[in-house]
């Protein structure tokens, strides 16, 4: 399993503030996925029955995010998570999880990725309000 992530922020844009997750998961209906978004965290399990596969993920956030306004649209290959920043701050977290200890797992999304100079000049991210709610 593969996660990519990626990041934008504002100070005065609430709705600019996110991080952007994907977790490759391919062939996990949504009758086997389990999600939990807490501020602080996201614990994800999904089974394959096609390819006799469980996923488990858990990830510790390096700062709060905002369950409420964070958004989670499901496909036959992944999940995409848009995580709302709790905090409204024109810098970037300098990373995704709380522990700096890399992990293989975890990669960055250059498809997605704006550096952080650039974030003001960067076409607006695809519409993500489309994403209903999955039992948050």
């Amino acid at each position: 399993m593969i996660v990519l992530w990626a990041q934008r922020s504002s100070a005065s844009d609430a709705a600019k503030n996110i991080v952007l997750l994907t977790i490759n998961v391919p062939d996990v209906p949504a009758s086997n996925l389990k999600l939990d978004l807490k501020p602080t965290s996201l614990t994800f399990t999904g089974h394959s029955d096609t390819l006799k596969k469980t996923y488990h993920l858990e990830l510790e956030f390096y700062a709060e995010i905002d369950t409420e306004e964070s958004k989670i649209h499901h496909t036959a290959k992944n999940v995409e998570i848009n995580l709302r920043k709790k905090e409204l701050d024109e810098a970037y977290w300098p990373r995704l999880l709380k522990d700096s200890k890399k992990v293989h797992f975890l990669k960055t999304d250059f498809d997605k990725w704006v550096d952080e100079d650039e974030q003001n000049e960067a076409p607006e991210q695809e519409d993500l309000s489309q994403f209903g709610g999955m039992g948050m």
